[in-house]
C-alpha cells in the first residue's frame, strides 16, 4: 500500500459512521452489513498498526476536541 493510498484510507475511515451510531432504526436490514464493514475497516487499520479512534485528531487536528485525561 502506498503513503497515498494510506492516507485515503485513514480519511475514508474519519467519515465513516462510528459502530454506535449504526442501528436498525437508521440503517434498516442493512445495519449489520454496516457494522461488519465498519469492523473490517478497523481491523485493517489496526493490522497497520494504526488506531482507528485516533485517526480524527491526526486527520483533521482542528476540528478535535482536546482530551479530558
Amino acid at each position: 500500500m502506498t503513503d497515498d493510498q494510506l492516507q485515503a484510507l485513514k480519511i475514508a475511515y474519519t467519515f465513516m459512521p462510528q459502530s454506535i451510531e449504526v442501528n436498525k432504526y437508521e440503517y434498516g436490514e442493512d445495519y449489520k452489513r454496516v457494522l461488519e464493514q465498519i469492523e473490517f475497516v478497523r481491523a485493517v487499520l489496526f493490522e497497520l498498526e494504526i488506531d482507528p479512534d485516533e485517526l480524527g485528531g491526526e486527520i483533521n487536528p482542528g476540528s478535535t476536541p482536546n482530551s479530558c485525561y
